[in-house]
Formats: structure tokens, sequence, C-alpha cells
């Protein structure tokens, strides 16, 4: 794009207090923006790192401006409301803003939440003037009831910029209404000379030049572009530049972004849909576009949120992961294990489903989940069983061990559903130490007891084996007998025992675990608790 290009700039001042009192405003329901504006005091200041991001005009009226210390912004006015700032909350009020305009005016670049910009040749002969393209983009600002909004349209983005901000009554500023500044074609440099220089460098870079004397950005436009380059290096040459209007560092381009797609599909009912099997049939068509709507853009959906809202208004939402990409079955199971999961109380008015949103919270590319020439995924007719199973039972009902972290082995099971994402297992060795203590550091049994099974270790004379104050055995162990088989071959070896203690506070008891060897090999771990021995896995 050339330094002449007209640009034109839409800019909400102070837009994190909009985003708040919209946001807001979400949280009652039934208000409007502009209703909570009026039950909150007048002067709104949001608060990030002790310093003020933004404020309402009834705050700059008593002298709050942007950068001022919390205290001091206090002190200026007693009656200021100091909000935390959340970037995130400016971003997302943002965006339908963004998508309105992008409806009237393509090729929109967001410049940061509150501001944006677009070329101005192509709304310009579409409403035809630049003062009609802005009286467009003030009648949209209307019906989203954003107030004091400014246009600025100049050559170059970083003058349209300036233009925006500057007051109607700055020399080389042409405004036909209180929120347009225009800038004439060719006028940049006489607008921009009596500037202050921290308009187009940073801070640091700006309080040298003001040490300096060079105070403007005329100041800064005077200098010879040589001597810039070789005192202040890039960065001088940038803020030169802008500060004479022309070369890149002025003219750059205006990058629209690309429209967001929405991906998220939903269905209403005229009459609530009371049973999870209805509900899984009729969105069965729905799940289908979901996954198409991707597919058309080469992508598979690995998470997504689904939504139920019933008929007295409840919303019902849980996120589903899937070890490898939703197809349109896997999202239909979903929706029926989650509307299954819904109260069926009559006295709360029923359960109906009124509502269905499906949203994609994860999506990667489709090429990344092709199979390749030696695929370790589950075999496809596996995983076709295993799901019509799954659909017929229930959720939890088909499922794969997992190993996790924990101290007693049965702890150290978990089912986890078919068709569920795994979560990372924890390295064998890494539960042995650290957050284990106690735990199993050599080989794990084969066997492992859901429930550990009464036992007794006994002597060569017949007396049971004990545990005494320094955790250590009461006698040399000879026989093994485990609930009620006593076992012929005598114990031949055996571990020290070590002590398994967890949850004093809560008055857990304290366990002490043992390996042993028969004399045929078989061997086997028991824990000693309480006075008893049990055992809790056995190697084969």
């Amino acid at each position: 794009m050339s330094a002449a290009e007209r640009v034109l700039v839409f800019w909400v001042p102070a837009w994190p207090i909009h985003a708040y009192l919209r946001d807001h405003a979400e949280e009652v329901a039934g208000d409007s923006a502009a209703d909570i504006a009026e039950e909150l005091p007048a002067a709104i200041a949001v608060i990030a790192n002790r310093s003020v991001v933004a404020c309402s005009a009834a705050a700059r009226e008593e002298g709050v401006r942007v950068g001022l210390r919390e205290r001091e912004a206090q002190m200026r006015c007693p009656e200021l409301a100091l909000r935390p700032h959340d970037p995130e909350v400016d971003e997302r009020r943002f965006a339908p803003v963004l998508a309105a305009i992008e409806e009237i005016i393509p090729g929109v670049e967001p410049r940061r939440p509150g501001l944006c910009a677009m070329r101005a040749r192509g709304p310009v002969r579409y409403y035809g003037g630049e003062e009609p393209a802005a009286a467009a983009l003030l009648q949209l600002a209307e019906t989203l009831e954003l107030e004091g909004v400014r246009i600025g349209i100049a050559d170059g983005l970083f003058t349209a910029e300036q233009a925006a901000r500057a007051a109607t009554t700055t020399p080389g500023i042409t405004a036909p209404r209180a929120e347009v500044r225009i800038v004439a074609p060719g006028g940049s440099a006489a607008f921009l000379s009596p500037l202050p220089v921290d308009r187009a460098a940073p801070g640091e870079f700006a309080e040298v030049l003001t040490g300096l004397g060079i105070r403007t950005l005329g100041a800064l436009a005077a200098l010879p572009e040589d001597a810039v380059r070789q005192r202040f290096g890039a960065a001088g040459i940038a803020a030169h530049r802008r500060a004479t209007a022309i070369g890149p560092a002025h003219g750059v381009e205006v990058r629209p972004r690309t429209p967001v797609k929405e991906f998220a599909v939903e269905l209403s009912f005229e009459r609530p849909v009371d049973t999870a099997e209805q509900l899984a049939f009729t969105c069965v068509t729905l799940a289908e576009r979901f996954i198409a709507g991707l597919a058309e853009e080469h992508l598979v959906c690995t998470a997504l949120r689904v939504e139920l809202t019933d008929d007295i208004g409840v919303r019902h939402e849980r996120e589903w992961a899937h070890p490898r990409r939703f197809t349109a079955s896997d999202t239909v199971g979903r929706l029926r294990w989650q509307a299954a999961s819904l109260s069926q109380d009559s006295d709360r008015g029923g359960a109906g489903v009124t509502r269905v949103r499906i949203t994609p919270t994860h999506t990667d590319r489709a090429a990344a989940h092709e199979p390749g020439l030696w695929n370790t995924e589950p075999d496809e007719r596996v995983h076709h069983h295993l799901s019509r199973a799954q659909n017929r039972l229930g959720h939890a009902a088909v499922g794969t061990m997992q190993l996790t972290g924990g101290r007693l082995l049965a702890n150290r099971q978990r089912l986890l559903p078919w068709g569920t994402t795994r979560t990372r297992p924890r390295d064998a060795r890494a539960s042995a130490v650290g957050p284990w203590p106690g735990s199993l550091t050599g080989p794990v049994p084969s066997r492992v007891f859901a429930e550990p099974l009464p036992a007794a270790l006994l002597d060569t004379t017949g007396t049971e084996v004990g545990i005494d104050a320094e955790d250590l055995l009461t006698a040399a162990p000879a026989r093994l007998r485990v609930s009620r088989t006593d076992f012929p071959d005598p114990v031949q070896h055996w571990s020290h025992p070590w002590p398994l203690r967890e949850r004093w506070w809560q008055g857990a008891p304290d366990r002490v675990r043992l390996q042993l060897e028969l004399a045929d090999g078989d061997a086997w771990l028991l824990f000693y608790e309480e006075g008893k021995w049990f055992a809790e896995g056995r190697y084969d």
C-alpha cells in the first residue's frame, strides 16, 4: 500500500469501561448496559498493576487520567469506583462489534480492543464519500449502544489513528460531525507537526527525545533521516517516518483479518424433548452438519461442549474430549449420555430439553489425524463394536484400564470410559518416590485384589508374626495363609518391611508392607494394619 492511501479508523474511547458494563449487564439478566451504568457510580476506573487503564467521562472530569497510580486517582476523585481490568473481557466484548462492522464494511483489521482500521477506498465508493461512510459507522455504533465513538480518516494508518484521538479544534482537522475527524489528502505532515513526540516514539525513547529538546513530531521530522539513523537506529527511523508522514512506517498496510467462521450449531424445539433417546434421534442431522462444517475447513474436532437448555431455562453444560476425533455418531452419543444424566424430577416443572448447542472447544488439522503406515490406533471394527455396546449400556459401562499414581495397588487402577481422552499416565518409576512415599518400588504383582484378602503370617512355632514399634518383624516368617488356604511350601525369602503412612491427620491407620516368596517360587505382597495381615497382590 502506498503512503497516500486513505485509511478509516473506528475507535471507542475507554473501551475497558464499555466492556465491563456489558459484561456486568449480562450477569444481571434483563438489564442493558445503559441500565447498569445508571445503577453504578458515574466515576469508574479500570485498574491493572495499581494503575488506571481506562476511566469513565465523569472520572476524567475530576482529573483522573490513564496511567495514574490507583492512590492518586482516588485522591483526585474520592467517589471513584475501582474495578479490576480483565483483557479477556475486552476482547470477548469487542468481537461482536467487529463482526457487526464486517457486515457493512468488509476488510477490517482489529488493532486492539476498542480500535479497528479499514481501507477507506471501498466504503467511500459504496457510500458515496468519506462523510457518508463515517455516518454509516456511527449509525451502527448507535444500534450497538456504543457511546463516544470517534471516526478518523487520513493518509496512512498512523495519521488516521491520531486523527481519531484529536480534538475537533486541532489544526489540519475537518470535523463535519462531532464524532468525525478528517485530515485532507496530503495534509498529514501539517496535522502531525504540533503533536507530542510520544505519539510516535515508545515511552523510554520519547523520554530521551524530550531530554534532547525534541518535544513535538514536527521537531523530530525536521531532523535529517541519516542523522536519526546514526544516533537512534531502527527505532529512531520508524518514529521519524511516522512524524514525517512518509515511508513504510507511516503507510503501514492495513491487514484485514479473516472473518472467524462459526462452527457451533444449535437446534431449538417448540415442544420439550423429555427422553434421551428422542433427543439423540432428533439431533442426528445436527451432529452431521456439525462434523461436515469442520470437514469443509479440513478440520476435525477433538473436544466439544454440549449445552442443553431445559424447559425452565436452566442450561446444562459439559465438555467432552475424544482420544482421536469426533464423528457424527460419537457426537450423538455424547448428547444421549448428557441428556440421560439430567434430573427427571417433576416438581421442578419437568426436565425436557428445548435447545441444543454444540460448540467445538478444540480442533486440529484433519491431516494430523490420518492413519499412518503403521497405525497404532485400535482397529476400526473394535472401536465400532465397543462404541455400540457403550451406546446401549451407558457411558461408563465400557472402558479400559489406566495406570495412575497412588500408594495402594488398588488405587493405581482407573477405569477409563471408552472413547475418552487418556490423561497422561504417571511414570511407574515416579510413582514410587516424591508424592507417593511408601508406594511399591519393585515389580508390580500381576494379580491385584479389588479388596485385600485376609491373611496370616506364622513363624516356625505357629505363632502369628507381627510388627513391632520399630516397624520390624517380631519373628522370622515360616508359613503363609491367605483367606482359608494354608500353603504347604514354607516361606523362603522376604523383604524388609516398610511403612506406609498417609492422612495421619485424619486418623488413617498405619500400614506396613512386606514382600515374601514361598519355596515353590510363589510370591505375595502383604500389608499389616491394626494387628492383621492382608494380601494386596500376588506375583504369578
